[in-house]
């Protein structure tokens, strides 16, 4: 497998993006995620987004980080959330979550974010067994859907 920082615009990133949304409503029936993004959220240093590429060069999963600070949904000064991680279903159960997480926390981490945060909802299991696994804990809400019922909330700090 091959990861690889690509642009949030990309093609490959955008026929993946369109998968999780499909995933998203099917589990959640509102449509997807409805949180603004842009493309130069995860141009460095304010972020990346990264796809895993199989051996035949098929996008199969990914992930990004974008940079957040203090702000009046509830972010903190260093923050780095994690946005659209993803891996297509016939790729579950490899590890390419995990190896994907790992490589956004290297990278956040070294372009000074202090703490990973992320938001996700109770009809993702999956997503929560992973994180918390990965040492991120229950966080104060934010963002987008921090008025949610079903929003869970996460982070973990970055420092070495």
């Amino acid at each position: 497998m091959n990861i690889r920082p690509v642009p949030f615009d990309h093609p490959d990133a955008v026929k993946l993006n369109d998968e999780v949304q499909a995933e998203y409503h099917v589990r959640y029936g509102d449509g997807g995620d409805a949180t603004v993004l842009a493309a130069d959220d995860f141009t460095p240093p304010n972020g990346v987004y990264l796809i895993v590429y199989d051996p035949a060069g098929t996008p199969v999963a990914t992930g990004g980080w974008r940079v957040q600070d203090a702000n009046g949904e509830g972010n903190l000064d260093g923050d780095a959330e994690l946005k659209r991680m993803y891996v297509s279903a016939g790729m579950r159960g490899r590890g390419l979550a995990r190896r994907v997480l790992s490589a956004l926390e290297d990278d956040a981490r070294a372009a000074g974010r202090l703490r990973m945060v992320l938001e996700t909802g109770t009809k993702q299991p999956e997503a929560i067994a992973l994180y918390t696994s990965s040492g991120y804990e229950p966080c104060e809400k934010f963002g987008y859907y921090r008025h949610h019922e079903s929003s869970r909330c996460f982070a973990k700090p970055l420092t070495p």
